[in-house]
């Protein structure tokens, strides 16, 4: 911590969730650092802009880096980078980890968390679950659009720890509560895995998949994820579970509020970048397999969009 007592953070992935968490705990006057690439020189220079539908702010100076080792150790690691460069984490978190380092990983999908704890030992690890439509729309400007709050979900520490965490936040003024892990993880898959992938293989954002045929889809989907939910134990202490109709009929009823978004998969195939398709459809798939249910429909899916990320490197 710093002499004020105030814990450091470093983000890591300053896209539209990291830009706008980090500039959230910045703007609040908390110790936040920034790794950033492709626009370093000009957020170093001009700073971070946001734009959100609960009141624009501007951050004229940031602790911006493009180097982590120049960083040094922070309480709090924040990873907002895709998951299809999870194999750099290997490289970049160490700098940043000391013996009490709290790593969160604002990422989507299943098995993020393994993974990481399997290339770094000893890391101590929880899953950040943002409910959010924020995009990075220019060099350190930021959209926020609908939304904003997160889900922390201990993966490998005890809760508790967690706490001083989400103090930080609420005086951030973003929304945040701490629950389980599993629970947390398959109920942002409730809504990744069909708004995701549907949004790229029928060509629409949020509203469109909220409507007719399209609606009776992506429920579809949401029923296969949560029959892989139960099929994987993801229930309370008495054996309730934990996804039932009631989730899936309140995050249609969620995304049927929200303005035409497109979904960060929608974007990065729009930009003609790789699709998180390991995490998001690979992974859950394989799990549900494994504890016999087989996912039909978001099999099909995931086939779907590998081939169109394959037709996507032929034309370059």
């Amino acid at each position: 911590m710093t002499k004020q007592g105030k814990r450091q953070y470093a983000i890591v992935g300053v896209g539209g969730v990291g830009g706008y968490f980090g500039g959230r705990l910045a703007q609040a006057g908390l110790d936040v650092k920034f790794l950033l690439h492709s626009d370093y020189e000009h957020v170093r220079e001009h700073g971070l802009t946001v734009k959100s539908h609960v009141g624009d702010f501007a951050l004229p100076k940031i602790e911006a880096y493009r180097d982590v080792r120049e960083m040094g150790v922070a309480d709090v690691v924040i990873v907002c980078m895709k998951t299809t460069r999870e194999r750099l984490l290997g490289e970049l978190l160490p700098p940043l980890i000391g013996d009490d380092t709290i790593v969160i990983l604002i990422q989507n999908g299943i098995g993020v968390e393994a993974d990481v704890a399997e290339m770094l030992p000893g890391v101590r690890l929880v899953a950040g679950l943002a409910f959010i439509c924020s995009t990075k729309t220019g060099p350190g400007e930021i959209w926020h659009q609908f939304f904003g709050n997160i889900n922390f979900a201990p993966y490998n520490i005890d809760a508790k720890e967690v706490e001083p965490i989400v103090e930080d936040f609420a005086l951030a003024n973003v929304q945040t509560r701490i629950m389980g892990y599993e629970e947390a993880r398959w109920k942002k898959a409730l809504w990744n895995i069909p708004f995701n992938g549907l949004s790229v293989v029928l060509g629409m954002q949020t509203d469109g998949l909220t409507r007719g045929e399209a609606a009776k889809i992506c429920r579809a989907i949401m029923d296969e994820v949560k029959e892989a939910s139960h099929a994987l134990g993801v229930a309370d202490e008495t054996g309730k579970w934990l996804i039932g109709d009631e989730e899936c009929d309140k995050m249609m009823a969620m995304t049927q509020k929200m303005p035409a978004y497109s979904p960060s998969m929608r974007v990065d195939y729009d930009n003609g970048r790789e699709m998180e398709i390991e995490y998001l459809y690979r992974r859950p798939v394989k799990m549900a397999q494994e504890a016999g249910v087989r996912m039909w429909k978001t099999e099909m899916l995931t086939m779907e969009l590998e081939a169109i990320e394959e037709r996507m490197k032929e034309n370059g």
